[in-house]
């Protein structure tokens, strides 16, 4: 996979999830991000978890 393709597939997400999928490169912890956002950790979790079914699903679409 490029990496073209990968910023084009976070392109099309809507910006609460790539903000998450972006976290996962952030130094910070989980707790750390939810508390800046404001919300629980298990949020935050669900929220990445979220982001990276929409991501993995946008692959498998485009490799179809």
């Amino acid at each position: 996979m490029e990496a073209r393709e990968v910023l084009d597939a976070m392109a099309s997400l809507p910006g609460w999830q790539v903000d998450a999928l972006l976290s996962v490169d952030d130094p910070e912890s989980v707790s750390a991000y939810a508390r800046r956002h404001r919300m629980s950790p298990h949020t935050a979790l669900s929220r990445l978890r979220i982001a990276r079914e929409a991501l993995a699903l946008k692959f498998r679409r485009w490799r179809r």
